[in-house]
């Protein structure tokens, strides 16, 4: 790794040559120049990280000079030296843009301790500056298509970004709600604070109520040391719940609390907490129909539904299947270091043709299996394996096939993919339950499928 380069700029070469042995032996490396011309020319051609300049120098002062090195790279940390330091100078310098004022003679020990803290900040700053473009990169548009679906679910999106309420999405397994949620939180007035986000499926009621609340030493056997909650890890922030119809009842009414009062109490604690933080919430689940089965209590669901946002399934949004693969086709080719891979004619009916039960996460699964299989610069029908099953979309193009026989393998595969349910299969068919009975029958189809 390379060394820290520091630029000394003294008039003096005894003080320069004391800092430059001093700090050479702590493994910086020292450039020297005299004069503010000579430090401008090695500022521009060194770069160093950090800057070290007296404050009178033969043709010019610290003050002259700051402003010249921060028009050529305003990052880098300046420290001014003088032997006759005021109150009054100091405040000039670091209006111009000095990070630190040392006077003379200079204690090198606690000079080594402020360089290497300018310098820990200033590799924070590039982190973060790095971590903010990474993100915009990579950030993901939950509105990708043209259809009247997802237009509209981004207008309603659109003109709640500046509320605090609670949001609710609702949608099927995959349809990404956890994108939209992300969306909201970085094009909110909370963006630059923190976005937590839990999926509450399948956790146990302790286990959640601690990831959510946090607890005090002691609460219970295993709790060693004290834990914070995602509510304070959230605060000022947002809260993403996944799968909120799996709250435990138990933990509702502490939930309800925070949104109310904010105010919550960790496990073993007796004492509440003042917490400030936005909750968007979602779930696949229709929470009415656990309302009325008393598993999911009404006034925690009238709260955390202030505003709806319902994402549409992928198949009642066939016309943007070709934009958004591509535009998965497009990632997954660039993470892959693949270039640029197009989809093909067969291969674009092929995916619209098909049901999607797992809507967008599963044509990602699709794309990317497509990408990693093939080896040519554009994907057809035959690269596509639905589900583990390779040209599941190829009999709906097959012209081979009368209309009877097509019929019953759109049956088959609607009630395959829906588990048997004739009820959801019938919904999705478009036709009356009793009518798909009718069509069961006639086509012979197995009871297993049911």
């Amino acid at each position: 790794m390379a060394r820290n380069r520091v630029l000394v700029v003294d008039d003096e070469s005894a003080v320069r040559f004391g800092i430059r042995d001093f700090l050479e032996q702590q493994g910086f490396e020292i450039d020297e120049a005299d004069s503010c011309q000579d430090a401008q020319h090695l500022f521009r051609a060194t770069r160093p990280d950090i800057v070290i300049a007296d404050y009178m120098l033969p043709d010019g002062t610290a003050l002259d000079l700051i402003p010249r090195l921060k028009e050529i790279d305003s990052d880098i940390p300046l420290l001014v030296l003088t032997a006759h330091g005021s109150i009054d100078l100091a405040v000039r310098a670091i209006k111009e843009g000095a990070e630190q004022f040392l006077t003379k003679p200079l204690e090198l020990p606690a000079l080594r301790v402020i360089l290497e803290r300018l310098l820990q900040k200033q590799r924070n700053h590039h982190k973060q500056l790095a971590s903010k473009t990474r993100q915009i990169r990579q950030a993901v548009n939950p509105f990708i298509g043209t259809s009247a679906a997802i237009r509209s679910l981004a207008d309603q999106a659109r003109k709640i970004l500046t509320t605090e309420s609670p949001v609710l999405i609702l949608g099927e397994t995959g349809t990404g709600k956890g994108v939209l949620a992300r969306w909201l939180h970085e094009n909110s007035n909370r963006a630059e604070e923190a976005f937590v986000d839990l999926n509450c499926a399948g956790l146990s009621r302790e286990l959640l109520e601690t990831e959510l609340f946090g607890h005090e030493k002691g609460a219970f056997t295993s709790a060693t040391a004290s834990k914070q909650g995602l509510f304070e890890v959230a605060h000022r922030g947002t809260i993403f719940l996944d799968e909120v119809g799996d709250v435990d009842l138990q933990i509702q009414p502490k939930l309800l609390k925070v949104l109310e009062e904010k105010r919550f109490r960790r496990v073993g604690d007796v004492r509440d907490r003042q917490v400030d933080v936005r909750l968007i919430a979602a779930t696949h689940q229709d929470i009415g129909s656990l309302v009325r089965e008393k598993k999911f209590r009404d006034d925690l669901y009238f709260r955390i539904s202030t505003i709806p946002l319902s994402f549409p399934p992928l198949r009642d949004r066939i016309e943007d299947i070709s934009t958004l693969a591509q535009y998965l086709l497009d990632k997954v080719a660039s993470d892959l270091g693949r270039g640029e891979i197009q989809l093909d004619e067969s291969c674009v009916k092929g995916l619209k043709a098909y049901s999607w039960p797992g809507n967008v996460r599963e044509l990602r699964n699709v794309i990317e299996r497509a990408v990693l299989l093939s080896e040519g610069r554009s994907i057809g029908l035959r690269d596509l394996n639905f589900d583990g099953h390779s040209n599941v979309a190829a009999p709906f193009l097959d012209s081979s096939l009368t209309l009877l026989e097509l019929e019953k393998r759109h049956i088959e595969r609607v009630l395959h993919e829906e588990q048997g349910r004739v009820e959801r299969a019938a919904k999705r068919l478009g036709i009356p339950r009793s009518s798909l009975y009718q069509k069961i029958k006639k086509h012979h189809i197995p009871t297993s499928r049911i």
